[in-house]
């Protein structure tokens, strides 16, 4: 996956494979780019429009007449006097722009950019059935590329849908992610990688964040200058990622911070929020904000044991550690609370890092290295008494037997025999597992011991 860092790109190269497939394809081509705001779409977006005749705009909700005459100054600029003087004579509807648009891409590609197109809907509704009126019509005599692109996750979502003007004519439709924790680790190059989990575990996978944060500084110093001063830039960011990435109202709101507070089950949000969260729930699990975690030996779509917990690693910090402090930094305690901040980092930490090695032991699967026909990576657990906790068990073949199981300690250095043999204990609890069990024991720095599969920082997060 990429992100810009000045000269320097890195990442998103799926996503760039898959743009460029849909580019080379023969004839006109209609694709959809989205994703959660501040995940580098845009950035991914002008990778990909390098050495193309592109037209590019971004919608801001302005009125239709004001987004049009914009537009028609960048078409202009690539399109040259040939057409029309788009000067003297812009665009005067989108049946117009997208027609003149077309014509202008019968003998040689064309791309098309609608950036932030949900805004563009606010001020013309009728433009998705525009493009598909016009589509229908000029799809088989232009070139053209129509890339549309925003973060409003309930709109593009809407647009695949049955009932939508559009379905089925896009050709590509590309869902833009966090980086992972091997992926984020591309954007700290000066930290070891410790100090890149730790820093994964904090502002998670979201390019800006990654960005912001200055890999020259320690933790405290980025803290410091990040979070504990009003208006700091990761203490807005998290109220403003309540009010802009939820998307699905103030029940969402309620129930993120439910589960920030250990209310993981179903009933126990439902009780917190005094309402059914069934279908928030499953809105926040679509756009990446929560994830529902069944024990992965079970049949997701059967089980009733489920819990729930956050998976954005920087809205579960912010609630659980900065928000608590805001009031404080916001009166000008930032100061004085820094130390106590950094004292609770290790307690929040350990839940991402057991995370990270659950993504870890995914792209391990990828690799063969724990074994042929690996259908599933997931936590375990059960309700027996004493009860069953496993942070990572892989499962293989028809059968669903446990090929590995796995353990994270945040914890610098960790006694991999002694951990190994609680963990062979814990896997009896599995419903079947093989006979050559690997055992899988991760710390920050080092895992002493032999007979046990060690993963450490440097394993996932290594450059």
């Amino acid at each position: 996956m990429s992100i810009t860092l000045g000269s320097m790109f890195v990442n998103r190269e799926t996503e760039l494979e898959a743009l460029e497939t849909w580019w080379n394809r023969r004839g006109a081509g209609l694709a959809l780019v989205w994703g959660r705001r501040r995940i580098g779409k845009t950035a991914l977006v002008e990778r990909f429009a390098q050495g193309k005749r592109v037209i590019s705009h971004t919608g801001a909700g302005r009125p239709a007449a004001a987004e049009l005459t914009l537009l028609s100054q960048g078409a202009a600029a690539v399109l040259g006097p040939g057409i029309r003087d788009l000067a003297s004579r812009p665009f005067t509807s989108w049946d117009d722009a997208l027609e003149s648009v077309a014509d202008a891409a019968r003998s040689e590609p064309l791309l098309l950019v609608l950036d932030e197109f949900p805004d563009l809907l606010e001020a013309s509704p009728e433009l998705e059935g525009v493009v598909r009126a016009t589509w229908d019509r000029v799809r088989t005599t232009t070139r053209l590329r129509i890339l549309l692109s925003g973060s409003a996750f309930r709109t593009m979502e809407a647009i695949q849908e049955e009932r939508s003007p559009l379905f089925g004519r896009v050709d590509l439709a590309l869902l833009v992610e966090p980086f992972r924790p091997h992926e984020a680790a591309l954007l700290l190059p000066r930290l070891s990688a410790a100090e890149r989990a730790a820093v994964w575990g904090l502002v998670g996978g979201i390019p800006l964040y990654l960005d912001w944060w200055d890999d020259r500084a320690s933790i405290r110093k980025n803290l410091e200058r990040l979070v504990c001063a009003p208006g700091a830039p990761l203490l807005t960011a998290g109220e403003l990622s309540l009010a802009s990435d939820l998307d699905a109202g103030d029940l969402a709101r309620q129930a993120v911070y439910a589960i920030s507070a250990g209310k993981t089950k179903h009933n126990e949000i439902a009780d917190t929020i005094r309402a059914d969260p069934t279908r928030v729930l499953e809105r926040l699990t679509r756009i990446g904000v929560v994830e529902r975690m069944t024990p992965v030996t079970e049949d997701p779509r059967r089980t009733r044991r489920r819990i729930y917990r956050l998976a954005d690693n920087f809205l579960a910090f912010w609630l659980t550690v900065v928000d608590r402090h805001r009031d404080a930094i916001e009166r000008g305690l930032g100061r004085s609370v820094l130390p106590v901040m950094v004292s609770e980092l290790d307690d929040h930490l350990g839940g991402p890092w057991e995370e990270a090695l659950r993504i870890h032991l995914r792209r391990m699967a990828t690799t063969g290295a724990l074994g042929a026909d690996v259908v599933a990576v997931g936590r375990y657990w059960t309700a027996a008494n004493p009860p069953v906790e496993i942070d990572g068990v892989v499962l293989a073949g028809r059968g669903r037997t446990a090929v590995a199981v796995a353990e994270a300690k945040w914890a610098r250095r960790v006694d991999g025999a002694r951990i190994g043999r609680e963990l062979a204990r814990k896997a009896a609890a599995l419903p079947r597992v093989s006979d050559d069990l690997q055992l899988v024991v991760a710390a920050r720095e080092e895992v002493t011991a032999e007979g046990v599969t060690a993963v450490t920082a440097e394993d996932i997060f290594g450059s």
